[in-house]
């Protein structure tokens, strides 16, 4: 048999031709290669890898011994001649390259998944340096931190919790234990800021015009003057406010709501900055009236301090010749520092992702079986300005899911209601929003591109 018959049997290219069967007993010709049409060159793939060997030195891809069949030789296009190699002993077949199988496509990337909705994409784009505004908001916010830990000590978190209501223009609400410290923090954050302070301790006998003033006769120059209460001062502190009557607790409604006292007709605008600092016993009820729920919604953090840890206990006990705290500590801001304060935190970058988290944690508690009444609009609302003031105390111009989960807790459990099944089985609200953040999910931080 010809040495070209050989080589031909042997030699093969990616080309797809039926093998021709050998006629049994029959003289075989030397085999002439048939001018074949130019078989097209296979595509690219995804990964841009050639799957033909035409004009290159190497093979693209790793050689294969191709199964030889003796009574079904498989007659292939012959090799350029570039790629053409004498075979040393002709019985030996030359390897050749095989081509991808037919049932194992070579697949293409794989497409980015598309995020799901209920878990979207902040920008990452907007993540830039702090700019100056939010390092002075920063500085600013630790200096009355700070000042502020004199007095209460080791109670980092409610102090700053006090501090974001101030610069929010919001009102905090402090219910704890006798005797946790709750007024010497209202009066130390007073102390800390150059403002008007007034204090009102309420009783069962106080009446609203104790609080915001009272019109009255003055015969001397024979005309009604308005009297101004002590709810006129830019940090109000409202001891006990549970132990006044609903009527007197009424009183406070509009002035929290609107920043304005209408007396006799008349509405009078409050300084601002304008707060209200009122503290409540959650375990002595008698002679008490519970805060109603409209209220309740008017302040916009409620918090905790609780008890000292041993070692700062030691410590306050080592200084028991200091009576009074909140005196010792002097202003570290203004209350023009305070306005400019919240201005920076109005520029503070809330993404999208962010706002539909928001939003998403606030409808929770209105679907929940074991929430009666859920959070309002004003609830959302609360959580979005806290949010910001928290995310420039930390010295960063954008909002992160972090920040909407540590004032979760604080802004919205003491705006919900629950069920008699719930309250029943031990569960309180704070317990609730818990739960919620867990079973929203957050947001993650990635860039969109």
């Amino acid at each position: 048999m010809s040495n070209d018959f050989d080589d031909a049997t042997q030699l093969g290219s990616i080309g797809h031709n039926p093998s021709v069967p050998s006629q049994p007993g029959q003289q075989q010709p030397a085999f002439h290669t048939p001018n074949l049409p130019e078989q097209p060159q296979v595509d690219e793939d995804s990964e841009d890898t050639l799957l033909s060997a035409h004009g290159t030195a190497q093979p693209a891809l790793p050689q294969q011994s191709a199964p030889a069949t003796p009574n079904q030789p498989r007659f292939r296009q012959p090799m350029p001649q570039n790629l053409r190699q004498p075979a040393a002993n002709p019985a030996v077949a030359m390897p050749a390259q095989q081509p991808v199988q037919p049932t194992q496509p070579v697949q293409p990337s794989q497409p980015v998944q598309p995020v799901k909705q209920s878990q979207p994409v902040i920008d990452t784009s907007m993540m830039t340096a702090p700019s100056k505004d939010i390092t002075e908001f920063h500085e600013k916010f630790a200096k009355l931190v700070d000042n502020v830990s004199q007095v209460v000590v080791g109670k980092e978190a409610p102090i700053r919790q006090c501090a974001t209501a101030m610069v929010v223009g919001g009102h905090i609400l402090l219910e704890d234990n006798p005797g946790t410290g709750k007024t010497q923090l209202a009066r130390g954050l007073a102390n800390s800021i150059d403002m008007s302070f007034k204090r009102i301790q309420f009783t069962p006998d106080l009446l609203p015009s104790d609080v915001v003033g009272v019109t009255y006769y003055d015969q001397k120059r024979g005309e009604f003057e308005y009297r101004e209460g002590p709810i006129f001062a830019s940090i109000v502190l409202a001891d006990e406010i549970n132990r006044a009557s609903p009527k007197t607790q009424s009183a406070l409604l509009e002035v929290m709501e609107e920043q304005k006292v209408t007396v006799d007709g008349v509405t009078h605008p409050v300084p601002q900055p304008f707060m209200v600092i009122a503290t409540q016993n959650p375990i002595e009820q008698l002679g008490t009236y519970k805060l109603p729920e409209a209220q309740m919604d008017r302040f916009l953090i409620k918090t905790t301090i609780g008890y000292p840890s041993h070692d700062v206990s030691v410590n306050i006990l080592k200084q028991v010749n200091v009576t009074d705290r909140a005196a010792t500590v002097h202003p570290v801001l203004t209350g023009e520092d305070v306005l400019r304060m919240r201005n920076i935190s109005e520029t503070v970058h809330l993404d999208d992702a962010i706002l539909e988290y928001i939003v998403r944690l606030v409808e929770a508690t209105r679907h929940n079986e074991r929430i009666q009444v859920g959070s309002s609009m004003r609830g959302a609302l609360a959580l979005t300005r806290c949010a910001r003031v928290w995310a420039a105390s930390d010295n960063r111009g954008y909002v992160v899911p972090d920040d909407v989960k540590n004032l979760a807790v604080p802004v919205l459990a003491h705006r919900i209601t629950l069920t008699a099944e719930a309250t029943f089985a031990g569960n309180t609200p704070e317990q609730m929003i818990g739960q919620i953040l867990e079973d929203v999910p957050a947001p993650t931080l990635g860039a969109n591109a």
